[in-house]
């Protein structure tokens, strides 16, 4: 993994926005399309939702950086380190569908595929063996941002993380190992305090779902 290298674009990323700002143009046409469970403070709207992009992109080198921490102490390196590569991947090297893409606004594209990446092997995980293996829930971020990237696009992305997926983990995963020795060591009381201190993403920048507002 080259950290390093996903800190430094995201960097050129904001000097880019600073200088032209499609990101806040991109937001500000997508606010009245955005879906009604979506909860922004009535102060700011535009403010709170370019924190939270700005947060999303800064959370995928930190995750994936803690992710490898937390596997080399927990054992489970060799499973992990995959998953990183490709999360990795995806930012230095965008699939076909994201060229063109510039910016904050072109990233938000990559950090969603990473995310969701993470978010779609967790899932595996979690079916198979009762645990996920990174658990850290960006669910309601990753609907927040599909919806910010829009509905078609965003669909695109998802099936490119399917695609990668399977690649990854195939059918085979859980015959490798022992399924008890997965669940040890992903329930080992030093691995899940070392995930304690990653707080809902949407929370900290003001962004709820708030599914009773559609039921109503």
């Amino acid at each position: 993994m080259n950290i390093s290298a996903l800190r430094q674009l995201i960097e050129c990323a904001r000097q880019h926005e600073s200088r032209h700002g499609a990101l806040a143009r991109q937001l500000e046409s997508r606010m009245q399309y955005l879906h009604p469970a979506i909860y922004l403070p009535e102060e700011d709207a535009l403010g709170v939702l370019t924190k939270f992009v700005d947060g999303y992109l800064e959370q995928v080198p930190e995750l994936l950086e803690a992710a490898h921490a937390v596997a080399c102490g927990a054992g489970i390196e060799a499973q992990v380190k995959p998953v990183l590569k490709v999360a990795t991947h995806f930012f230095l090297s965008p699939p076909q569908v994201l060229e063109g893409q510039e910016g904050l606004a072109g990233l938000l594209d990559e950090a969603y595929l990473a995310h969701r990446l993470i978010e779609e092997v967790n899932d595996r995980y979690i079916a198979c063996i009762g645990q996920p293996l990174i658990p850290l829930d960006t669910t309601v971020a990753n609907l927040i941002a599909h919806w910010l990237i829009g509905e078609e696009f965003a669909n695109r992305l998802d099936e490119a993380v399917h695609l990668a997926v399977n690649g990854l983990l195939g059918d085979t995963l859980f015959e490798q190992a022992s399924l008890d020795s997965y669940r040890a060591r992903l329930s080992n009381p030093k691995t899940v305090a070392a995930w304690l201190a990653w707080p809902c993403l949407s929370r900290q920048f003001g962004v709820e779902l708030q599914l009773s507002r559609v039921a109503g």
